[in-house]
C-alpha cells in the first residue's frame, strides 16, 4: 500500500518560515517524482512546486526564491523549505507521487492527506 504522510504545518508569523516533510512507504521512491500541491480557503488545488527523479525542481512563480523543494532518497521523504511566508500562503499542502515527472499535477496517482499551513500576525 501506497502511504504519503505529510507533517510540518502550523503556524506562522508573516515572514517567517517553515519545513513541510511527506514521508513515503510502498512506492519507488528514489526515481518518482513528486509534488507539493495547496488549497486555500474558498479556492482550488494550486500548483507549487515539483521535483524530478533526476532532482530537477519547478516552482510557482509567486514562491521562487522563497521555498525549495528537495528529497532524501535514502529516507524516502520529501520537503518544502518556506521562507519569507506571506498571508496568501496560507493553505492546505498536500504532496503527491508519481512514476513519471509530469506538469499536470492531476496526473500524479498518489497523494497524502494535507498539512495546514497558516500565516497570520
Amino acid at each position: 500500500e501506497v502511504q504519503l504522510v505529510e507533517s510540518g504545518g502550523g503556524v506562522v508569523q508573516p515572514g517567517g518560515s517553515l519545513r513541510l516533510s511527506c514521508a513515503v512507504s510502498g512506492f519507488i521512491f528514489s526515481t518518482s517524482a513528486m509534488t507539493w500541491v495547496r488549497q486555500s480557503p474558498g479556492k482550488g488545488l494550486e500548483w507549487v512546486a515539483r521535483i524530478s527523479g533526476s532532482e530537477t525542481t519547478s516552482y510557482l512563480e509567486s514562491v521562487k526564491g522563497r521555498f525549495t523543494i528537495s528529497r532524501d532518497n535514502a529516507k524516502n521523504t520529501l520537503f518544502l523549505q518556506m521562507n519569507s511566508l506571506k498571508p496568501e500562503d496560507t493553505a492546505v499542502y498536500y504532496c503527491a507521487a508519481a512514476a513519471r515527472e509530469y506538469s499536470d499535477y492531476s496526473l500524479y496517482d498518489y497523494w497524502g492527506q494535507g498539512t495546514q499551513v497558516t500565516v497570520s500576525s
